[in-house]
């Protein structure tokens, strides 16, 4: 049985049990590093009387994983915390930062937690919390002989909606989500988009009774036996939507400022397609006369790229030579240009003044050249910020600027093209550090 067939008939049992059950575990103590933490919940069962059953759920707060797994840090910088968390910002408000963390999840502070711990510390998330509910459903079966399923949560905000629930970042014993597409309703409608997010579901059940003042950080659902497998599964992180899928990559405060230079690059291929669609977020820059004066060359061929940068290697180096600079300074100077060389792609930009207005004073013109100047620069910048919503680095580089001859040459443009520098594009080889906002009063004059 597939895993969508799986999920239909998961789901359809679950909907035929009768009663949906959930109640809190008291009698677990306070939890700290190295504690047997399926022991203390085996215990607790025992002492509550009422033993759980198979095709049960369990619904362990990552708190207490955490603190089980000694995930706790001294809290005198809980920004440095979040810090070391954190993947990428995703969007910020102040201090409230939104960020991917290392383990893919998109959340506040990265989950880092000062509740319900010692003074002068944080609590992070657990490091997989996968893995977490494997060992703590393995646990409970070797003490109590039942087949249960484990569900780690925790509380996440949500976008379009006020308040906070729990969620599942960890699952063993269950599918995290039951895929419903390709099936029928009820009036034999084929399902084409139902994917339910019966882990969050759970998760969000198990929080009415545990609380986040109560004191029980772990509750017990019973009902959905119907859920429960035989296998671990694949875990919550079949929750997690990549972010390249993700239509909300960057909050909107922090589309433009997700735009960093990257000088260094890993090999892994550039997808065409990504830069096809920055391109199309570039040509929707303001141009002067209803003009549309960008032209974006794509090197894609190894060939092509090398011949170009050999050849404006040649040119800089002549030029440097006539400046009188040392081989030595040559050599200084041009290694700038490894940036280009170490990028899988390459885009040069072209500023193409179709529809410009011949003015007879140069008063005039200049302004008009401006103008497209102004347009293309403002073309190359969407560029760089579409990039960066695609999930790729990129760095502008001006030297194609400085031999447009030889660059129009190799390239096989027509001679009124204006290179405007060259895109170097790839994936990080690391995360860039992080870049203090600047002071815009620095930067304006009010009149």
């Amino acid at each position: 049985m597939s895993a969508r067939e799986q999920g239909a008939a998961g789901r359809g049992a679950a909907a035929r049990d009768s009663e949906l059950r959930v109640r809190g575990l008291a009698g677990i103590p306070e939890v700290g590093p190295g504690d047997d933490l399926a022991g203390l919940v085996a215990d607790a069962v025992t002492a509550s009387g009422r033993p759980l059953a198979d095709g049960d759920i369990l619904v362990v707060t990552s708190k207490i994983v955490s603190k089980a797994e000694g995930r706790s840090r001294p809290g005198d910088d809980r920004e440095a915390a979040i810090g070391a968390e954190t993947e990428r910002v995703v969007a910020r408000m102040g201090r409230t930062r939104i960020v991917q963390t290392r383990q893919g999840l998109v959340m506040a502070a990265a989950g880092v937690d000062a509740s319900n711990v010692e003074p002068g510390t944080v609590l992070l998330l657990p490091e997989d919390s996968d893995a977490s509910a494997r060992a703590l459903r393995a646990g409970v079966r070797e003490r109590l002989g039942v087949r249960v399923g484990v569900i780690v949560s925790d509380t996440f905000g949500r976008p379009w909606r006020m308040g906070q629930t729990d969620v599942a970042i960890g699952a063993a014993g269950l599918r995290a989500v039951q895929d419903l597409r390709g099936t029928v309703d009820t009036h034999g409608n084929l399902m084409e988009a139902t994917v339910n997010a019966v882990a969050d579901e759970i998760a969000g059940a198990g929080e009415l009774v545990k609380g986040k003042t109560a004191g029980v950080p772990v509750a017990v659902v019973s009902g959905l036996g119907g859920l429960v497998t035989e296998e671990d599964g694949p875990g919550a992180a079949e929750l997690v939507r990549p972010a390249d899928a993700d239509l909300f990559r960057y909050g909107s405060r922090d589309v433009v400022p997700a735009r960093r230079t990257v000088r260094s690059f890993t090999d892994q291929p550039v997808d065409p397609a990504l830069v096809r669609r920055a391109v199309a977020t570039a040509v929707t820059a303001p141009a002067p006369h209803h003009t549309t004066p960008w032209r974006f060359v794509l090197v894609e061929s190894a060939e092509t790229r090398k011949r170009l940068l050999d050849a404006m290697l040649q040119a800089w180096v002549t030029d440097l030579r006539g400046d009188g600079f040392t081989e030595e300074q040559i050599t200084r100077r041009t290694r700038r240009g490894d940036v280009l060389r170490g990028a899988p792609y390459l885009v040069v930009p072209f500023l193409v003044a179709d529809g410009a207005h011949p003015y007879p004073d140069e008063r005039r013109a200049d302004a008009e050249r401006s103008m497209f100047l102004v347009a293309m620069g403002a073309g190359v910048q969407s560029l760089l910020v579409g990039l960066a919503m695609e999930g790729l680095g990129s760095a502008w580089i001006s030297s194609t600027m400085f031999c447009a001859d030889t660059v129009r040459e190799v390239l096989d443009v027509p001679g009124d093209w204006r290179p405007m520098g060259a895109v170097a594009v790839g994936y990080a080889a690391e995360a860039p550090k992080e870049r203090p906002p600047r002071d815009p009063d620095a930067f304006v004059v009010v009149r």
